[in-house]
């Protein structure tokens, strides 16, 4: 059950926190200059009053949104492309798995030189680095569809468009799903990585850098935290669509919902 997993992981991050709560309070981690949890939790607590904050957080989800958008309008179509194209995907492919596991982060002091607006450079990261788990993923869905339904709408006078619209589309969209959740997650990655890097006015990756600076590691702490609750939501939601859009392909792969 859903709720199970819920509590069992509210259950295990609490457990994180006391252990990490007792460890700095006594003693155990003297030689660690870093704050206990629960003055981590205080000030994010606080920060939801933080203009500056909040402004930074904003910056921060307009980039991640946009990224994901541009990266998944520019991936879907290719992905479809080339699997619905054997010979251009053998032709590709190549350059494809050469280019895939650069990490994004490496790419971001090439980005602020060949980019100069700040905010163009920022979402051209997220978008390069969420375009490979959408555009593989759109790849396996096409390569997932049943041969069978296809002929047998060919066979019915069906043309290449009529079956790919009607057959390997719709195939496909689970695990095209599939793979906008995980770019969701990188895309927030590389969205803090590149306000860390680059610098900027706004951003949850400006505050830290700038709490930094000042040696305030709760204030850190408590920014990223954030931002994990924010990765941790969009997943959250991201799923319950899946499941809700998608239930026909977790009954037909034997998904388990526990």
């Amino acid at each position: 059950m859903i709720r199970a997993r819920l509590l069992r992981g509210a259950i295990g991050a609490a457990g994180f926190l006391v252990l990490g709560e007792l460890v700095i309070r006594f003693g155990i981690g003297d030689k660690l200059d870093f704050p206990a949890p629960s003055a981590i939790l205080y000030e994010a607590v606080r920060l939801l009053a933080d203009p500056e904050f909040l402004a930074g957080v904003g910056t921060t989800l307009t980039n991640w949104v946009l990224g994901l958008l541009l990266a998944t309008v520019i991936a879907v179509p290719v992905g479809v492309l080339l699997g619905a194209l054997t010979p251009l995907e053998r032709a590709i492919r190549p350059v494809l798995e050469f280019m895939r596991p650069i990490p994004s982060v490496a790419i971001i002091p090439l980005a602020i030189l060949l980019i100069p607006v700040d905010e163009l450079m920022k979402i051209s990261v997220i978008v390069y680095a969420s375009v490979w788990p959408i555009l593989i993923n759109t790849l396996y869905g096409m390569h997932d569809v049943d041969p069978l339904a296809k002929e047998s709408l060919r066979s019915f006078g069906f043309g290449p468009l009529a079956v790919l619209a009607r057959v390997s589309l719709p195939s496909a969209a689970p695990f095209v799903a599939t793979g906008i959740r995980i770019a969701a997650g990188i895309a927030l990655v590389l969205a803090v990585s590149a306000e860390l890097l680059a610098g900027g006015f706004n951003g949850i990756g400006v505050f830290v850098a700038v709490a930094g600076s000042g040696n305030r590691t709760d204030l850190m702490m408590a920014a990223t935290f954030w931002a994990g609750v924010i990765g941790v939501l969009a997943n959250v939601l991201l799923m319950a669509g899946e499941r809700r859009l998608f239930h026909w392909h977790r009954m037909r792969t034997g998904a388990a919902e526990s």
